[in-house]
């Protein structure tokens, strides 16, 4: 039995409570109403400005206490910076019930970490990411293993409603799949960058360049997705010898481009154990 002595077999209008309700609070809250998930939803967030908005943009319930939040949710999402764990620990501190599911969004935290702090054992962690703002997102996640089957459920759910989901048994694969995936977007977005600015140096007007260039990487990436060909593949197609494209990739890699972007995501992944102290 849940908060109340609710039923936790099944997830009918589950209880969602958010500590915090900035950007990617937001894009979840969203995609589980525009997904018609059966939930209730309250938002304790500090600012008075962001509550106004919240509640009159999602139409979900606001309060300044984050205590009152929580009370008789089923569900506590952790939507906070890492920095913020501790402050939120300590107005949590006693507040918490057993049978809540506490799901943390926190970049590189544990959930060794946020048990420790919470003093709780019902745990998920989420990493998703910032394309979840418009449903495209990708949500690596784990969960400690006395969440019951039903809230592992809705959860897959909720991630579903703002794009991908995969669940991992193993936690250190979402340390992995924070600095691929989590972080992966800025590199895309560089990646966009640079061919925009060559576009531009070519002597094309920049909205057009960026036009191009966003449109090319994200055409390329369906056509990956939907035709379930290797990458290599894909490659070899558009790659004539001799030709302008393979002049294009002998560049990329004279210069480094895959060790490049392996050494990106090592360095991400390193600097997240770094912040994390290895718990």
């Amino acid at each position: 039995m849940g908060p109340a002595g609710r039923d936790r077999t099944q997830f009918t209008n589950m209880r969602i409570a958010f500590i915090g309700g900035g950007v990617m609070a937001q894009a979840i809250i969203s995609g589980v109403k525009d997904a018609g998930l059966d939930a209730s939803i309250i938002v304790g967030e500090p600012f008075e400005a962001r509550r106004e908005s919240l509640k009159s943009d999602l139409g979900v319930e606001v309060t300044a206490s984050n205590r009152e939040a929580i009370a008789g949710a089923d569900i506590v999402v952790l939507s906070v910076k890492p920095q913020q764990l501790e402050a939120v620990a300590e107005e949590l501190d006693g507040a918490l019930n057993a049978d809540q599911t506490v799901l943390s969004i926190m970049a590189g935290v544990k959930i060794h970490s946020i048990g420790l702090k919470l003093n709780h054992t019902k745990l998920i962690r989420v990493m998703p990411n910032t394309p979840a703002q418009i449903r495209k997102g990708i949500s690596a996640w784990t969960a400690s293993d006395d969440v019951e089957q039903a809230t592992l459920d809705f959860v897959a759910s909720m991630l579903s409603a703002i794009g991908d989901e995969l669940k991992f048994s193993d936690e250190k694969n979402i340390d992995i799949a924070t600095a691929l995936s989590g972080s992966g977007p800025g590199y895309v977005f560089v990646f966009i960058e640079a061919l925009t600015d060559a576009g531009v140096e070519l002597g094309l007007p920049v909205h057009v360049a960026r036009h191009l260039a966003s449109q090319t990487v994200l055409g390329s990436a369906a056509l990956q997705r939907e035709s379930g060909k290797h990458p290599a593949e894909l490659r070899n197609m558009v790659t004539s010898p001799g030709g302008t494209t393979a002049a294009g990739l002998a560049a990329l890699e004279m210069g480094g481009f895959r060790a490049n972007v392996a050494d990106a995501v090592r360095a991400a992944f390193e600097r997240g154990e770094e912040l994390a102290g290895g718990k």
